[in-house]
């Protein structure tokens, strides 16, 4: 089965409701999945959250289930036709994921075919490590160490500095090219509104923003929606 995930920088794009930029891309990629398993435990409130994206998911005419009412959170993992990891603090939803056991049995279960769509946080799990996400550790996981789900690291919520800025500490490009000082793996830093959708060995950014791709020793390079990356990324 081809490996299928779509990674979003935000679920809210400014003057836009939840999901709203992204919904059109996500009902595509979910295709026939008639049901959706949602991952909320980057946040805190686990029934607010998960009450917040029924009501979207639920209006593309898909069921919906949230893995924090399931009496087993193994059984539904492995039932799941898809599954929707939320953002948050990227440091809780992995430290949960840990707690839970549950790394491998997402690993597998993507691995033969199931739709991983994550976002923020939830697409910063699908990388090899969390050490580009923006978060504070406000828990600490056993590990850095994710999902690796895509072979390159994910910095959501990119931002450049703004014009006439004061701020006199490092931008998100100094913290991304000190990352490179110490590693090698390839860095997609994701603006808002931007989306990557993985089929396979095919990685195209879509949505409706740019992004970066940052490497070591090479100048970043300016990406725009429709364009393919797998050659900036082996």
């Amino acid at each position: 089965m081809a490996r299928r995930v779509l990674l979003l920088s935000t679920s809210t794009v400014f003057g836009t409701g939840y999901l709203e930029h992204a919904l059109p891309e996500i009902e595509d990629f979910l295709g026939s999945a008639r049901s959706v398993l949602f991952v909320p435990f980057a946040l805190k409130d686990h029934a607010g959250y998960a009450h917040r994206a029924r009501r979207v998911l639920e209006a593309t005419g898909r069921s919906f289930v949230s893995l924090h009412e399931a009496r087993s959170h193994a059984e539904a993992i492995g039932g799941a036709e898809a599954l929707f990891v939320g953002g948050g603090n990227t440091f809780r939803l992995l430290d949960s994921l840990y707690r839970l056991d549950l790394l491998g049995l997402i690993r597998s279960r993507v691995a033969g075919g199931m739709p991983y769509c994550g976002s923020s946080a939830g697409s910063n799990v699908a990388g090899p490590t969390i050490r580009t996400t923006n978060d504070m550790p406000i828990v600490e996981p056993p590990s850095l160490t994710a999902l690796g789900l895509v072979s390159f690291q994910i910095n959501p919520h990119y931002v450049d500095p703004g014009p006439g800025s004061r701020h006199m500490g490092e931008t998100r490009e100094e913290r991304l090219l000190q990352f490179h000082e110490e590693n090698e793996t390839p860095v997609v830093a994701l603006r808002e509104g931007a989306i990557l959708r993985v089929e396979d060995d095919s990685v195209v950014l879509r949505g409706i923003a740019g992004a970066r791709i940052f490497r070591r020793d090479h100048a970043p390079v300016e990406v725009s929606p429709g364009a393919p990356l797998e050659g900036f990324l082996s």
